[in-house]
């Protein structure tokens, strides 16, 4: 009988092989198998992530605030998107662009609006899978891109009009790049990493994330996270990483550096985010706790490669979360969860060795506990995944208000918008508001390069209301406890000269009726 070797487990085992480690002495597997693994271990995360993405993808035909400004600004020209950009969202102009090219080519609508972010989830989750699996496995990586697919917060922006899903893609592509310009061991790095494929390979990484900074700067957090990694490698015998990775970080930089100038001169955009509340702080402590404990789970191979999932999640997770917490501390509140969506890639990363250590450990076939796992995981996410999917889910919904107006309105009432934010429910539903004359609006938002348009001066508006025997007003369920002095002004003239005769509440915006005082 000959005698059996006891080996670590290959990176090439198949998803539902068994994954005991120990393989028969004879002929190397099949060329097959390697093709196979490497092809199942991102598709099926990537196809579950497209699942949920289109899962309720028109959200009951609901748009919330910032959905709608991407909704309207992407309709207009290049030359109006960019004479915006002069004066507001600069930070979002690519996306913009973006959007206008899929606007363009596949028409409007709220599937077509959240589409990228659905199909940016998918590669998310496929990106991170490939990473984990050259870090730790076939198996640790197919858990991690289902764990990126069932987060609850990945699921939330997978359906939403904005850039934060294309942000999480794009880090996660270029984490992946940045694991495979490194072997499996030190001298299998040097052997084989260092020739005429570096540069290709640096040169993608730079121009992935510098694209993943032009949509949202503040995926620079990445870099650091990014440095500690190759820095980490470098102790660990992968010297020649530091050097074409600095390279490639400094190219990032500066070709992000006039984006980062031109939007600091619109910060009062941000204004408006609230110092970090102690719940915030203890969620992503108790991510940390979870992250910290998977990072000691014994995988194949550890110790012997320049990178692991703890030198490359672990950063991911902490440096972006930690940096924005710091400067929002230092500097003015920024701190958003969606600014960090991307971290959770690092989160993913490392809980994927936790659940596939454990499921290798079940006997039997891998893939049926890992299956189970999965579909438990679903099920008790259930709850919050079908919350995710209602219209209220979100802060308001904008198109509900535009019909709750379209049905109290009467030809030449006037309407206000209180705020003058408020004003996106006639920029996405203009329809909506036929026949109706805007009481403070005197330049829109197209031609004065703005989301809201330019409202008149106190005395105009108040002139303006006095000459209509009927008003209109969108506003919030909730209005602020102070307001600049043209709102209220604005809601001055409504009390002494008018009286509310109807008020309809839905999904955080309000519609109200008022009719003069004879």
């Amino acid at each position: 009988m000959p005698a059996e070797t006891v080996r670590p487990l290959p990176a090439h085992v198949l998803p539902g092989q068994r994954g005991s480690g120990i393989a028969p002495a004879g002929p190397a597997p099949s060329a097959p198998a390697p093709v196979l693994a490497r092809f199942a271990v991102p598709v099926l995360p990537a196809l579950l992530a497209l699942a949920l993405g289109l899962w309720g993808i028109r959200r009951d035909g609901s748009v919330w605030r910032d959905e709608a400004v991407t909704w309207q600004v992407g309709q207009r020209s290049v030359a109006e998107i960019w004479h915006m950009l002069d004066e507001v969202d600069v930070v979002h102009g690519l996306y913009y662009m973006l959007m206008h090219g899929v606007f363009e080519v596949f028409g409007t609508g709220t599937a077509v609006l959240r589409m990228p972010s659905v199909l940016a989830v998918a590669a998310a989750a496929a990106a991170t899978a490939a990473a984990g699996r050259r870090l730790a496995g076939p198996w640790a990586g197919l858990a991690a891109g289902l764990v990126l697919a069932l987060i609850p917060n990945i699921q939330h922006y997978a359906q939403e009009g904005r850039a934060y899903a294309l942000v999480t893609a794009g880090v996660a592509t270029a984490t992946w790049i940045l694991v495979g310009a490194t072997g499996r061991t030190p001298s299998a790095a040097r052997a084989g990493r260092l020739g005429w494929r570096a540069g290709p390979r640096w040169a993608a990484y730079a121009a992935v994330m510098l694209t993943t900074a032009l949509l949202n700067w503040f995926s620079l957090f990445v870099l650091p996270a990014h440095a500690v990694t190759v820095l980490v490698a470098r102790r660990r015998g992968h010297r020649p990483l530091l050097l074409p990775w600095s390279v490639s970080a400094a190219v990032v930089v500066a070709g992000a550096l006039p984006l980062i100038l031109a939007s600091r001169t619109q910060s009062g955009q941000v204004s408006w985010i609230r110092p970090v509340a102690a719940s915030t702080l203890l969620g992503v402590a108790a991510l940390l706790l979870v992250a910290l404990a998977c990072a000691r789970v014994p995988y194949p191979g550890r110790g012997r490669a320049p990178l692991t999932p703890a030198s490359v999640g672990l950063p991911l997770l902490a440096v972006p979360q930690c940096g924005l917490l710091l400067a929002s501390a230092l500097v003015e509140p920024l701190y958003l969860d969606r600014y960090v969506l991307y971290t959770n890639i690092g989160f993913a990363l490392l809980l994927g060795v936790g659940i596939a250590a454990t499921v290798q450990a079940v006997p039997g076939r891998t893939w049926v506990p890992l299956a189970g796992v999965t579909a438990l995981a679903f099920v008790a996410l259930l709850p919050v995944e079908t919350a995710l999917r209602k219209p209220e889910s979100r802060v308001d919904d904008v198109l509900r208000a535009a019909e709750q107006v379209a049905s109290v309105a009467r030809t030449g009432d006037g309407v206000l918008f209180i705020p003058a934010a408020r004003r996106d429910t006639a920029q996405v539903s203009p329809s909506a508001f036929t026949g109706l004359d805007d009481l403070a609006l005197v330049e829109g938002p197209v031609s004065s390069g703005t989301i809201k348009g330019v409202e008149g001066s106190a005395e105009h508006i108040r002139t303006a209301m006095l000459g209509k025997s009927r008003i209109v007003v969108v506003t919030d369920t909730h209005r602020a406890a102070s307001a600049p002095a043209r709102e209220t002004g604005k809601l001055r003239v409504l009390d002494r000269h008018f009286e509310r005769t109807a008020r309809t509440d839905t999904a955080g915006r309000r519609v109200e009726v008022y009719e003069k005082v004879r």
